[in-house]
């Protein structure tokens, strides 16, 4: 009768150990599936190499969330690409692209992105989770002059990720950044 009582305790406790630690265990971390973004790489065409497609790289960009005081991007130095947040609540998001905002902030593209939000559910610990799709893209030009502008943005993947999976290339006007100097 002992060693039956002792096997039921042990039953007990072994079975409150197993509960516990799958219960606190981080395979439903929800964290671990992050917010969604579109990745987005510049790029630019070299008009003396038949074109050739070239990564690019910015000076200096600030990216602000058209609609709110969100600033996603603050005048960041030598910028080649940047991951940025689609809405949730809207099925469109707009961003301005500001290329020298303290001297110059008439210099700046708009992007407006059309996207589909679609819900899903995750799990009982995270719960809903959204899934972004890329409809179409289109860009405006404030300033003709600027040296930095958008000639074209290019779709290459339309589900916003947390993998760092490129979505957008934008290609910017080509600058030569090795001009020859004349004496």
């Amino acid at each position: 009768m002992k060693n039956l009582i002792r096997i039921f305790f042990l039953l007990i406790i072994v079975g409150s150990a197993v509960s516990i630690y799958t219960s606190c265990s981080d395979e439903n971390d929800c964290s671990m599936a992050g917010r969604p973004m579109m990745y987005c790489t510049f790029k630019t065409t070299n008009p003396d190499y038949d074109n050739a497609v070239e990564n690019d790289t910015l000076d200096s960009l600030t990216v602000r969330a058209f609609g709110t005081d969100s600033i996603i991007l603050n005048n960041e130095k030598d910028v080649h690409t940047v991951m940025l947040p689609l809405r949730y609540t809207n099925d469109s998001t707009v961003f301005i692209f500001q290329y020298d905002p303290v001297r110059d902030p008439k210099d700046a593209d708009t992007v407006y992105i059309t996207q589909e939000n679609t819900p899903y559910f995750q799990s009982m610990e995270c719960g809903y989770m959204m899934k972004q799709n890329i409809i179409s893209i289109n860009a405006t030009y404030k300033n003709p002059n600027s040296t930095e502008q958008i000639e074209s943005i290019d779709l290459r993947n339309k589900e916003a990720n947390s993998n760092e999976i490129e979505n957008l290339q934008i290609f910017f006007k080509y600058r030569d950044r090795n001009p020859e100097t004349t004496n």
